[in-house]
């Protein structure tokens, strides 16, 4: 039976990622396809398949139902393949230059045929070996700004968007995000990992009320604040680059939230790069600083021209938003800096450190800004402060 008019789930091997690569005609019809399983990541299959011919590809990704890093005992619900393809091709509609062309989507295989993206790269593993990329924080604030907005009340409409925000319940994945980022590195939770060297500085943290206190808020205003669509995972392993492109990639986690999380998350994912590069940390300070500037004047510029709400078109209002998001992002920073350093899912810009001295270090480094930025959050009233927060822990 063609993969086309498959009506039950099955995972895909790389002959059948073939056959559905041929049926589609998004390739040549004489193409000579070869096809490689090039999925790292904890939830799918990823498949590249190239025309040898024409030297050109496409990426298949397929959903599993079930989390790789644990295994079947972790089951997971199909649904959020069809979750990933319908951000992204919202966002691709919004932000076209930073999102990959969809071609086609399969919600009972949970697939979703995409543009290949393999003449760029991750950019964390850039970062790690020595690349800056100086176009990324300028394209990153132009994302966040273009998706944050025209996902919003003001960009849609009220009606329009509660219908997205029906689309988008998308309970399983957000349960992951509530456990690993607000809940288990708080406590002595079983999913935690983290060094011997680490445990005293642990401890501490987990007997901390009032940065449990802070957390409560934050996990709160994650739960129940649904004022954008938010991609959800938009760490440094969810974007391409090189030195003039970006795309960003994998938004299955994509939900109604607030929209400081998606902008904490890039503050957080270049802060580990602050942390570890000694040779490039301007640069990434500078990165932070241009990712926060190109956000905060697009969006205004959005709010100002593209705004359906007569009555929220006051510098005011906006200055009132811009200020929750700003707030918002320093502490949805702070938990990913502790989750990713002592939770289940590490980043490799601290684990690749082969000097165990200096591994640790940072992870200390990583855990105290994290700490500070969660409980400063409030006082921390503009880039300068923030700056100098992060100066002050490194």
């Amino acid at each position: 039976m063609s993969l086309l008019k498959q009506q039950t789930y099955q995972p895909l091997t790389e002959a059948a990622a073939i056959d559905l690569a041929l049926s589609l005609n998004v390739l040549p019809k004489n193409a000579d396809l070869t096809c490689k399983e090039i999925g790292d990541g904890n939830l799918n299959l990823v498949f590249h398949i190239v025309d040898k011919q024409y030297d050109k590809g496409i990426i298949i990704k397929q959903a599993l139902p079930y989390a790789k890093v644990v295994g079947e005992s972790w089951p997971l619900t199909l649904k959020r393949a069809k979750i990933e393809a319908d951000a992204l091709k919202i966002f691709g509609q919004i932000a076209p230059d930073f999102v990959p062309r969809v071609y086609y989507t399969d919600d009972v295989l949970a697939v979703t045929v995409m543009e290949d993206l393999s003449h760029l790269l991750i950019a964390r593993t850039g970062f790690i070996k020595g690349e800056a990329y100086p176009l990324i924080s300028q394209h990153l604030g132009e994302y966040l700004a273009k998706t944050l907005f025209y996902t919003s009340d003001y960009g849609l409409g009220p009606a329009v968007k509660k219908e997205r925000v029906k689309q988008f319940i998308n309970p399983e994945l957000c349960k992951i995000t509530e456990d690993l980022i607000f809940t288990d590195p708080f406590y002595d939770a079983e999913t935690n990992n983290f060094e011997a060297e680490l445990r005293s500085a642990v401890e501490k943290l987990w007997q901390d009320e009032v940065l449990k206190h802070h957390v409560n808020i934050l996990k709160k205003s994650f739960l129940t604040d649904a004022e954008v669509l938010l991609h959800g995972d938009l760490h440094t392993g969810s974007v391409f680059a090189d030195h003039s492109e970006t795309k960003v990639i994998d938004p299955e986690f994509a939900f109604y939230g607030p929209a400081g999380f998606d902008i904490g998350q890039v503050f957080a994912n270049l802060l580990f790069q602050v942390i570890v590069n000694d040779k490039n940390r301007d640069i990434f300070i500078k990165h932070i600083e241009t990712v926060w500037n190109v956000f905060e004047n697009q969006f205004s510029h959005l709010w100002e021209r593209e705004n359906k709400e007569p009555l929220a078109k006051t510098s005011e209002f906006l200055e009132y938003n811009l200020s929750k998001f700003f707030d918002d992002s320093l502490g949805f920073a702070g938990c990913e800096l502790i989750r990713r350093t002592i939770g289940l899912a590490h980043v490799a810009d601290l684990d690749s450190i082969e000097n165990k001295e200096i591994r640790i270090a940072a992870k200390l480094k990583a855990l105290e800004l994290g700490k500070n930025l969660i409980k400063l959050r409030k006082e921390i009233k503009d880039l300068k402060e923030f700056i100098h927060v992060v100066e002050t822990v490194i």
